[in-house]
């Protein structure tokens, strides 16, 4: 294989090829196109957001990021359906994820959770017709972001001229990855497709639903840095099938936020304060060899802490870490209950009920070691 090659592989799959790999030579020349990867991973990140920091202000960065996590997206996950129509619903993507979480911030809170549930169900509606890729929890990020970080008057005219041009990049890099496929699928076709007998469709419905109060309650409840609330809470939510235990999940996010939070703790208070700034895409570059989620959540709380500590300090940053990561969780697991009340055990045949809870159980035996 060649070594341009191994960059485009996930680290889970250049992990399989190490325990695999025969030779020491071979190993490294895995751990170099890993270690590569991520580095730069982190430059293409700092590329895509300095310049929105510099020129658009720096409450404008949130876009920014939103806009690194789409493009890395872009490259291998298309809508499904045709060029024509994806290219539309990407417009209106971008123009949802600018609008919708300013204007949910303007409104009552019975509006609020309209605007975002609406909003969130229709670009996982156009953007996730195939979840098990992942983008669900891609589009959920870059919509719980700029709903923490809403702006109003000229910087939200600098933010929709970040969208703009954000649009015409992701446009470009939709095209040329993705034109020849589904050319003969209309978005009308797999919108029609909606039916809550379908597991996709109540996954749909149920994480626009789930995101929408959990951005409402945490804004209007006055909660510092809600968003990772929101996160926390949207990254349960994103599981699909429903296959996945979602209490193991639950439980690996939060060994790995307290780990992680405490890691970056002690190492913020031996680090030297003119190099603390490199922690963030320190973290982001171990984020590169990370499989395991644990590892991911703790390593995660690197870049997230390091933006925080500057806004709240560094031990107000790690307690609202913790404490809002373990708020999204129990949200989660209690909209997640309630839900499956309400609309899963209606619209779910029993056989499928009865296969979802046995490898619920195995997967919960799998963990205890049984």
């Amino acid at each position: 294989m060649r070594f341009y090659d191994l960059l485009q592989l996930d680290p889970a799959v250049v992990k399989q090829k190490l325990r695999a790999a025969q030779t020491n030579k071979e190993r490294a020349r895995l751990w170099l196109a890993m270690g590569l990867r991520s580095a730069l991973i982190v430059l293409f990140a700092i590329l895509c957001i300095a310049p929105v920091g510099k020129y658009f202000g720096p409450q404008n960065s949130p876009m920014g990021v939103a806009l690194f996590c789409l493009m890395l997206g872009f490259r291998f996950v298309d809508f499904g359906y045709c060029i024509k129509d994806s290219l539309l619903n990407l417009g209106i993507t971008f123009f949802l994820l600018l609008v919708s979480p300013v204007a949910a911030s303007l409104v009552n809170p019975v509006f609020a959770v309209c605007i975002h549930a609406l909003s969130f169900f229709i670009i996982l509606l156009m953007a996730s017709d195939n979840p098990i890729m992942g983008n669900g929890g891609m589009y959920g990020f870059a919509y719980v972001f700029l709903s923490g970080n809403p702006v109003t008057g000229e910087l939200f005219y600098k933010r929709a001229a970040v969208a703009l041009i954000g649009y015409v990049i992701c446009a470009v890099i939709f095209y040329a990855k993705h034109r020849k496929k589904h050319q003969n699928i209309r978005f009308r076709e797999v919108a029609a497709r909606f039916d809550l007998t379908n597991e996709k469709s109540r996954w749909q419905l149920r994480m626009a639903l789930g995101v929408g109060l959990v951005l409402t309650l945490g804004y209007f409840s006055g909660i510092k840095h809600f968003m990772w609330m929101g996160f926390s809470c949207a990254a349960m939510l994103s599981t699909y099938p429903y296959s996945v235990n979602i209490k193991s999940r639950c439980i690996h996010r939060m060994i790995g936020v307290v780990c992680g939070s405490l890691a970056f703790f002690a190492i913020y208070l031996i680090t030297p304060p003119s190099l603390t700034s490199l922690l963030g895409p320190l973290g982001g570059f171990f984020l590169g060899f990370c499989t395991d989620y644990r590892f991911k959540s703790g390593i995660n709380c690197f870049g997230a802490l390091m933006m925080a500590a500057g806004i709240y300090g560094i031990h107000s940053a790690v307690l609202l870490r913790v404490v809002n990561n373990l708020f999204g969780v129990l949200l989660a697991l209690g909209f997640i209950y309630v839900y499956d009340k309400l609309i899963d055990q209606r619209y779910v045949p029993l056989t499928t009920r009865e296969e979802l809870e046995e490898l619920e159980q195995l997967e919960e035996d799998e963990e205890a070691g049984l």
